[in-house]
């Protein structure tokens, strides 16, 4: 991706992020890119493709950012956490990364026809999140359909606290989920050593 390509995208992530992706228009992004209308078209060929790229890009910086904490887990539960703690430094981040709540929530909002050419990458983002809860959550359930029920309710803590997190619905909603993810690791632990 050329200086140029790269600039735009940034600044189109940027304004799709803070104002949303229906209320900004491709004269505004090469503005605040400081390069040409020609220059986006002849680089991303329409609006739809940055909003493709500015999601794919977004899932990407994520899934990077979210694995150096998995791996440096050492156990099916610490890599569950690690997740929820991934999310709070993410959340944390200087550059407002959640401060309008999760950018896949929020364009879903906006883009809920599964033909739209972005509808793939958010719906895959979450289908990726949920696969990971659950191939994790393996380790720790004692049979495949608990570790698919623990999968799935540690996916909803982690979309809820993104949701209360982006609409400052109570302080530290980040830390309450990893909180009751963990109070949920105990308690599946405790059912499979009784189980024994």
């Amino acid at each position: 991706m050329t200086a140029a390509a790269r600039r735009a995208l940034d600044a189109a992530g940027r304004l799709f992020y803070e104002r949303g992706i229906h209320a900004v228009g491709v004269d505004l992004i090469a503005v605040e890119a400081g390069v040409t209308k020609k220059t986006l078209y002849d680089r991303f060929g329409s609006k739809e493709q940055i909003v493709v790229e500015y999601l794919a890009d977004r899932d990407e910086r994520w899934r990077a950012f979210l694995a150096p904490y998995v791996e440096a887990a050492a156990t099916p539960r610490a890599r569950i956490l690690a997740v929820f703690d991934a999310l709070r430094d993410w959340a944390d981040g200087a550059d407002g990364r959640l401060a309008k709540g999760c950018g896949m929530v929020n364009a879903h909002a906006e883009i809920s026809d599964p033909a739209h050419p972005a509808y793939p990458i958010i719906a895959g983002q979450k289908a990726w999140m949920l696969a990971l809860f659950t191939d994790v959550a393996g380790g720790v359930a004692p049979s495949g359909a608990e570790a698919a029920r623990l999968g799935r309710t540690l996916m909803l803590l982690h979309e809820g606290a993104l949701v209360a997190h982006g609409l400052r619905v109570f302080p530290d909603a980040v830390e309450q989920a990893r909180g009751d993810a963990e109070a949920l690791l105990e308690a599946v632990a405790k059912k499979g050593s009784a189980h024994r």
